[in-house]
């Protein structure tokens, strides 16, 4: 796919992903295994629900998963029409996670991959039973350093390529500066606060800080602070200690089931409200058909609202919905 135009976005090559050198490396690679090689232009797509929505999330006080966007709107979606367009069976991608079908329910399950470091299941959590029907994840029973060795004995050109880090279309992970030359505005300044509304100093524009930031506040104060709220009417920034970033209760929308049609009832399960994290122990309820709200048996941090929560049940993906 291609998303976007390199020298547009003012990126190289180096911990990014879908650039036009990752083209270029797929080409080859399809090339050595004498494989049919299309490159579908999708770069209006991308701009309006992945560069829109990220500028739309942090401008309205959240925190974006521009990744998760990219897999629910591009990949198995575009992609995913174009395949059937074209007659394809299965849509493959290299996400480190796993589908089956189980025979008791009648629906396919997301599972995670057996690469506990490397899985990928939180940020497929938005996929369909028809979507899950027609794609193929191979990867998810191997570990990384299993593929990187297949991809060597082959002679891949990629066998030994960094792995992506950064968000692909913004350089050197300077998101703010994206989002100023993207848009041409400028976010004013405004007040750091106490959660009692004590005035600390200054803050340098509302989108450069994201809950639970410590750093580059420059705030001198006698316990250490960190962002804990931010109001966008009023344009301030809540600073808090340590235990302001702690809460047990999450809300959840715009959700996705996946191993269950509907949660009829509380149900013990785990969950995750960012990708690195281990899913913790919680209870969830359905609110209604748009809606989750979890319990988590102890208070985690920094809970993020335009992040993913994603429910577990062991090993399997039950659903997940954006952060409210």
């Amino acid at each position: 796919m291609k998303l976007y135009d390199n020298e547009n976005i003012g990126i190289s090559r180096e911990k990014t992903c879908c650039s036009l050198d990752d083209i270029e490396d797929a080409r080859a690679v399809s090339y050595k295994l004498n494989m049919p090689y299309y490159v579908f232009n999708f770069k209006a797509a991308f701009e309006e629900n992945v560069i829109r929505k990220f500028i739309s999330v942090y401008e309205s006080g959240g925190t974006p998963n521009p990744c998760i966007d990219c897999n629910r709107y591009l990949k198995f979606n575009a992609l995913i029409n174009r395949a059937n367009e074209l007659k394809f069976d299965y849509v493959v991608t290299g996400h480190y996670a796993r589908i089956e079908y189980d025979n008791y329910s009648g629906r396919y399950l997301l599972k995670k991959g057996i690469d506990d470091t490397k899985d990928q299941s939180y940020v497929l959590y938005f996929l369909s039973q028809n979507q899950l029907a027609h794609i193929l994840l191979p990867l998810g029973n191997y570990r990384k350093a299993e593929i990187r060795a297949i991809a060597e004995e082959n002679g891949f050109i990629n066998a030994d390529k960094k792995d992506s880090q950064d968000i692909c279309f913004v350089p050197n992970g300077d998101y703010a500066g994206f989002i100023e030359n993207h848009t041409g505005k400028k976010y004013p300044s405004g007040r750091f606060i106490t959660e009692c509304g004590e005035i600390l100093g200054t803050h340098n524009g509302i989108i450069r800080y994201t809950m639970g930031q410590r750093r580059g506040l420059g705030i001198s104060y006698s316990e250490p602070l960190y962002v804990c709220g931010k109001n966008i009417v009023k344009n301030t920034i809540t600073l808090g200690n340590v235990n302001s970033l702690f809460a047990k209760d999450v809300i959840a929308n715009d959700i996705n089931l996946i191993s269950v049609p509907y949660i009829n009832s509380p149900i013990k399960l785990q969950a995750k409200t960012r990708y690195n994290m281990i899913a913790q122990s919680c209870t969830a309820v359905q609110l209604d058909d748009n809606t989750i709200k979890i319990t988590f048996d102890k208070p985690q941090r920094a809970i993020t609202k335009g992040q993913a929560l994603v429910l577990y049940d062991n090993d399997t993906v039950v659903g997940g919905g954006t952060i409210i």
